[in-house]
């Protein structure tokens, strides 16, 4: 690659500190920017774990200009809010995708913009590849950082000026790499909370932010007989065992949420199976959606294994009907399911139901479509 002017987006952390570092090393010019998204309340600093003042520290080590962009209000707006009504709502969110799609990458661009750069370079686990004028969303090279899922909304105008420098590198390379150039970030340990839930506290964070949304409710198992009581929906989520307060002499898990009677449904693991599921807000990487039936391996969260499935089409081109060639376990609306072919992600959307599940009170297809 020649010499590009390069926007480089930094954490602090160690992934997109060697992405700085290498691009700089390949003679790039590199600019650095951290977006300001969040701020715990009560803190003196004004930055939280994932934008910490180390940044600053990364950028003056390796001699670029760095800026802080304030974020904060967009980013409440289209991810804090959403995060919360979702939970309310008897969802569980995904975030993290959420804020690549309409926050962080369309902030980036559009900053990469204003200073002049003609690409943008993130620290995350995957890779991008071009192929006659199509650009792909490849797998992470490191199976156990893979980063592609949290990505799936990325269009091909933002993947054209894209640049993921560490996706081809397994985690231990990065760290190498930071330790052998004494990188500041290299003695910062790895952040697995979310920006906004101080020290992880999601249940903590959804009481005090709910707005007295949060209500009490029943507990039914799957014949629907009362076996005891929640404190909100929002505070469970479907494969959840522990904090139910309830004892029915064997293991029990949640395996839905009835939104409508505001309540929580337990049952046997074996209940948690499902044969299929349905998602929305569909998004084609390559922005075509598929017009048949077509085999895929998907991903229905970050940390799960993929598995085969056959993606079916509907009426509706914004919804997919995803049949399973083996039942899954825990299939939670709310979050996304990724559709891969081999290494390569061509799409995904947001789980609505199940199919063949546990569900006191299903949606009729004809109500979905």
């Amino acid at each position: 690659m020649s010499k590009r002017r390069i926007l480089v987006a930094m954490s602090g952390g160690v992934d997109s500190s060697v992405a700085a570092f290498l691009l700089k090393q390949q003679g790039h010019d590199v600019i650095g920017a951290t977006l300001n998204l969040w701020s715990y309340e009560n803190r003196e600093e004004p930055y939280n774990e994932c934008c910490s003042f180390e940044v600053k520290a990364v950028a003056q080590q390796l001699g670029i200009e760095h800026h802080w962009v304030d974020e904060g209000v967009d980013f409440k707006s289209a991810v804090v809010d959403p995060f919360i009504e979702d939970y309310l709502a008897g969802l569980t969110p995904s975030p993290c995708a959420r804020c690549n799609r309409l926050v962080r990458f369309p902030k980036l661009l559009e900053l990469a913009d204003k200073l002049d750069c003609e690409l943008l370079a993130t620290g995350h686990h995957a890779r991008i590849a071009e192929e006659s004028g199509t650009y792909h969303l490849l797998k992470g090279h490191d199976p156990l950082k893979d980063q592609s899922y949290y990505l799936y909304g990325l269009n091909q105008k933002q993947l054209s000026r894209v640049l993921f420098p560490v996706g081809s590198l397994h985690k231990r390379e990065v760290w190498q790499i930071a330790r052998e150039n004494n990188l500041v970030s290299a003695r910062k340990p790895e952040s697995q909370d979310l920006c906004f839930l101080p020290f992880g506290d999601q249940r903590r964070y959804l009481q005090q932010h709910a707005n007295g949304s949060l209500r009490p409710g029943e507990i039914l198992d799957t014949e629907g007989n009362v076996v005891g009581n929640h404190e909100g929906l929002a505070l469970y989520t479907v494969g959840q065992r522990r904090g139910l307060g309830v004892s029915m002499g064997h293991k029990i898990y949640v395996v839905g949420l009835n939104p409508q009677q505001n309540q929580v449904i337990v049952g046997p693991e074996q209940a948690l199976y499902s044969a299929g599921l349905i998602a929305d807000q569909s998004h084609w990487i390559a922005g075509e959606p598929i017009k048949c039936e077509e085999r895929a391996e998907v991903k229905i969260r970050y940390r799960s294994a993929s598995f085969g499935a056959l993606l079916k089409p509907t009426p509706d081109a914004d919804v997919i009907e995803v049949q399973f060639d083996e039942p899954q376990r825990a299939v939670t609306p709310g979050q996304i399911a990724v559709y891969y072919r081999g290494d390569s992600v061509f799409g995904g959307g947001r789980i609505i139901r199940s199919i063949q599940s546990c569900n006191p009170a299903p949606i009729a297809y004809s109500q979905v479509l």
